[in-house]
């Protein structure tokens, strides 16, 4: 199968369909056989979701009328073909064959001769992509950018910036396994460089690695996890025989660090998603780790819950994932504005819910992977403000003055987070 096809099916998902990259990739992923192929699929549709708009224009200024319909698979293969052309060391030649061959692929021979004249037109002319406003300059929806530059006045740029960046891969070291000194010497010993990260367990690689040649990966030695997301078991700080509630548990990275770090603790592990919680199992069982896994709402734990209260509570918040973008470049495209309102009244909701299961003198560590602060220092505030047994711990990382502590993509190489550490009244 021609890998600009698979492109376009994936990138008509997300864009048509409203389907999320990390969905739509595998699935056209698992159409092809190599590994090498199977990067380029992934480089050719993370690359559409970057650069988005200036592609756009680019292709809306060479057709003489919009493709609509079914069609609109060919306007998104016109987008792989236009970011092979100006991101990518294919060489121009084969990125237009290959696009058309694609088209036919498609199955709309009657197309071909547009995706041929479109592309060749780009590569003719060379006009350097648009900077005629914002969206275009940026890369990013209108409402996003002014939602930074009020949040951030001072560094709304440098966030934009880094989302477009590629991140950087982190390591989680099992502590429970060796040191982190430990693991850090074995990737030495096999010429990987990386270094220490500013979390106990974290470590930063200079470049991304395959799992498959890090050291003991697949007996559990090590996870792969963002810095600012091995923070959240870092804050919780459990200990051995406590109850723990992960109450937004799927993936389970961060269910997995937290027995790491107390793997005596009874932890219950729920999330709203049955198909996610596979993977929390999977984490589990490669850490030969054990947690209570249940389908179920942490708005509502009444209905699935039948034990006491919670020593500790992590509820790593539904959210809009804007701390994430350069991960998740779709994110920009699938998040709508209503989206923020909507998604603080859930985070709300649980907040206040969980609190009633944490018992008094109990931690409760919020957290998102977000950067808005309607979702983050907005909703604690206002929480700290209706909850009279609730106190915010300070946490030495946070800013003075800030409510919690809010990362910023990109800060000491991490995504972009928030946490929030707080304490029930004995």
């Amino acid at each position: 199968m021609n890998i600009r096809a698979l492109a376009a099916k994936a990138v008509f998902d997300v864009l048509e369909r409203g389907i999320s990259l990390s969905v739509a990739l595998p699935e056209q992923q698992h159409k092809l056989a190599s590994g090498k192929d199977k990067a380029l699929l992934a480089e050719l549709c993370y690359g559409v979701m970057r650069f988005l708009p200036q592609l756009d224009k680019q292709i809306s200024d060479c057709l003489s009328k919009p493709l609509k319909g079914k069609q609109r698979i060919v306007h998104q293969l016109l987008l792989v073909g236009c970011y092979q052309l100006f991101f990518t060391r294919i060489p121009p030649h084969a990125a237009i064959s290959e696009t058309a061959e694609a088209c036919r692929q498609l199955k709309f021979e009657g197309l071909v001769k547009v995706v041929n004249g479109v592309l060749r037109t780009i590569q003719r002319n060379q006009q350097p992509l648009a900077e005629d406003n914002e969206v275009l300059r940026y890369n990013t929806p209108a409402w996003i950018i002014k939602a930074l530059q009020s949040a951030y006045p001072q560094q709304w740029q440098e966030v934009i910036q880094q989302s477009h960046e590629r991140p950087p891969m982190w390591l989680r070291n099992n502590r429970l396994s060796q040191s982190r000194d430990a693991y850090l010497a074995q990737l030495a010993a096999l010429d990987i460089s990386a270094s220490a990260g500013n979390s106990p367990d974290a470590i930063l690689l200079d470049s991304p690695k395959d799992v498959a040649i890090l050291p003991g990966f697949f007996d559990g030695a090590a996870s792969v996890q963002d810095g600012a997301a091995q923070w959240a078991a870092t804050l919780l700080a459990p200990q051995n025989g406590e109850l723990i509630l992960d109450a937004c548990a799927a993936p389970g990275g961060k269910s997995c660090h937290i027995l790491e770090q107390a793997p005596n603790a009874q932890l219950v592990a729920v999330d709203f998603d049955a198909k996610r919680l596979t993977r929390v199992q999977e984490n589990l069982d490669r850490l030969k780790l054990t947690a209570q896994v249940i389908h179920g709402d942490a708005a509502n734990i009444d209905t699935w819950w039948q034990g006491g209260q919670f020593d500790r509570i992590l509820l790593d918040a539904p959210c809009s994932a804007t701390g994430v973008i350069r991960r998740h470049p779709d994110i920009k495209w699938l998040r709508k504005q209503k989206d923020i309102q909507e998604l603080a009244e859930l985070q709300c909701q649980m907040l206040d819910h969980c609190w009633q299961w944490l018992k008094p003198g109990g931690t409760l560590v919020y957290a998102t992977c977000s950067i808005m602060p309607a979702e983050n220092s907005d909703q604690i505030r206002a929480f700290l403000a209706r909850t009279a047994d609730a106190t915010l711990e300070p946490l030495p990382q946070a800013k003075e003055g800030e409510t919690g502590w809010q990362i910023l993509p990109g800060q000491h190489q991490m995504d972009g987070f928030y946490y929030a550490l707080l304490h029930k009244a004995g």
